[in-house]
């Protein structure tokens, strides 16, 4: 059986809407997903916005109150019977984030064991056969099979160059991993 890692930010949760939403509307503006194409958050906010970006991860609801990427409930779930899956976090990044992300993930992802938590910094420690993220340099540091879960970041990232897989949806994955 396989060892799955998955990523949470940006692959199970849509992190990237969350934080443009709270941007949005503390700022007044009306910034999108498309507006970050091939670029992170910060390199499109004004960086004297920065230290406001960084305040809303660090408020106690933000990794909790995350939106599902649609698909991955019901493909997460049918990875669990046929794979051993592991949802990897670069916790370390947002340390005051656990708790919310556990909480998170205990209510969307029940049928997963709390055991399969994982929360690191550098993915590089996952001893598992794939590892779908959506960060880059997450993937170059994993010693498995990368499968790069796109995002507005990283849409200009060559996969196939890197030797990864590039999955654009829930939907990818379940075709990659079942052919249907």
């Amino acid at each position: 059986m396989a060892v799955v890692a998955i990523d949470m930010d940006e692959v199970m949760a849509d992190t990237v809407a969350a934080h443009i939403s709270r941007y949005n509307e503390h700022f007044g503006e009306r910034l999108t997903k498309a507006d970050l194409e091939g670029k992170w958050l910060w390199q499109v906010v004004p960086s004297d916005r920065h230290d406001q970006l960084s305040a809303f991860l660090d408020e106690p609801d933000f990794f909790g109150d995350l939106p599902l990427m649609p698909d991955a409930v019901r493909v997460i779930e049918r990875l669990s019977k046929t794979h051993d899956v592991f949802i990897a976090s670069a916790a370390m990044e947002v340390p005051h984030s656990f708790n919310a992300k556990y909480r998170w993930l205990k209510q969307h992802f029940p049928f997963l064991p709390q055991s399969n938590y994982v929360f690191c910094g550098t993915k590089s420690i996952l001893a598992a056969d794939f590892l779908i993220d959506d960060n880059p340099r997450q993937l170059r540091a994993f010693r498995g099979q990368g499968l790069l879960f796109s995002s507005p970041h990283n849409e200009q990232v060559d996969a196939d160059a890197n030797g990864w897989t590039r999955l654009a949806d829930w939907r990818a994955v379940e075709r990659l991993f079942f052919g249907s």
